[in-house]
């Protein structure tokens, strides 16, 4: 006779039950009875994660998938993974992480519901953003935020809401996972829709790159680096021109491309080269531009000369290199004579 010391728990015969189930044992960590509750919650979120993605054997049903997806909904169940997250242990976030890209995803009626019920309830975005202050549940709560911005409406909601700026702060943080998983949330925010990032851009120009050229001049050559990709990733793309137009007449920001170009990491100098090139070879430069490259010709002439090129660079970049080395010769014999010294550029 064989023994099993554990009692098979139920099995929840439709996504209806199991939502209830998961509703009342989240509830239930609320109360005396926590320890059991928060046993009981893992128990259930294995149920779902089973119920959505099968469990090797069984393949999922689209039925069910479509039904879990409306009851989390219509019980606010949705809401309360959120809110409760700090409450549970590592491998039920892990399990909730999984879960909530699939439920995301399900469209019901032609309606992704789970995407609607957050346009509802739009403060859960926000708690998952200040979440990243958490290091606990930061990375849960950043894989999270990924999954919600792939969708335009609530990219565009991240974007303009107050939360967003916290972002600049999070890519610097000391804990380098947290800083490197919000670096990646950035970087979905700023080039996953390229419509909505446009017209952000367009309506928050001065704010947005007031706070952007401090990342560019950071001292963690991390943030510094990746952040100058970046900035060549959403800046340089099409739906971006009349944003790039904008910021190539803007001295502070040529300013701080040609320090970058003396940065000591050869890396950052080849990316700051790829943005400086745009400001000299911009046909429209305002005469504050021409007097720079002009007043600093011989610096910058030199730099150039000896900026390193990786094994990975082709003839391209040294045609450009050429080119800009052309145009700053150009504005140098163009100017007029009384130039000041290079070392007014980098105050």
């Amino acid at each position: 006779m064989s023994f099993s010391f554990f009692k098979p728990s139920r099995a929840r015969s439709t996504p209806t039950e199991l939502v209830k189930a998961i509703r009342d044992s989240i509830l239930a960590l609320d109360t005396k009875t926590a320890a059991k509750a928060l046993e009981d919650v893992e128990k259930n979120i294995i149920s779902m994660r089973q119920m959505l993605s099968g469990d090797g054997e069984t393949e999922p049903s689209q039925e069910q998938i479509s039904q879990i997806a409306l009851e989390v909904c219509k019980e606010d169940v949705l809401s309360l993974f959120v809110q409760k997250l700090p409450s549970l242990g590592w491998d039920a976030r892990k399990d909730l992480v999984h879960c909530w890209g699939i439920l995301l995803r399900q469209k019901v009626d032609s309606t992704y519901c789970c995407v609607e019920y957050i346009e509802n309830h739009l403060d859960l975005l926000d708690f998952l953003i200040v979440c990243y202050n958490n290091k606990e549940i930061a990375l849960n709560c950043g894989s999270l935020l990924r999954e919600c911005i792939k969708y335009p409406t609530l990219t565009k909601y991240v974007l303009e809401s107050a939360s967003f700026e916290l972002f600049f702060k999070y890519v610097e943080l000391p804990n380098f996972d947290i800083a490197s998983d919000a670096l990646a949330t950035f970087k979905e925010l700023l080039t996953k829709h390229e419509a909505a990032v446009s017209q952000f851009l367009s309506t928050h120009y001065e704010q947005f790159f007031e706070l952007y050229d401090k990342l560019l001049l950071s001292p963690n050559y991390v943030t510094k680096r990746q952040s100058l990709k970046l900035l060549s990733e959403f800046l340089l793309e099409s739906p971006n021109s009349q944003i790039m137009k904008r910021y190539i007449l803007e001295v502070q920001y040529l300013k701080t491309m040609m320090a970058l170009l003396k940065d000591s990491s050869k890396n950052v100098q080849i990316l700051a080269f790829h943005i400086f090139k745009v400001f000299v070879a911009n046909p429209n430069k305002p005469c504050e531009i021409k007097d720079i490259l002009a007043r600093n010709n011989q610096e910058l002439l030199m730099m150039l000369h000896n900026l390193p090129v990786s094994k990975d660079e082709d003839d391209q970049f040294e045609e450009e290199r050429e080119l800009i080395i052309n145009e700053i010769e150009k504005s140098s014999r163009m100017s007029a004579a009384g130039s000041t010294s290079p070392r007014d550029l980098y105050r």
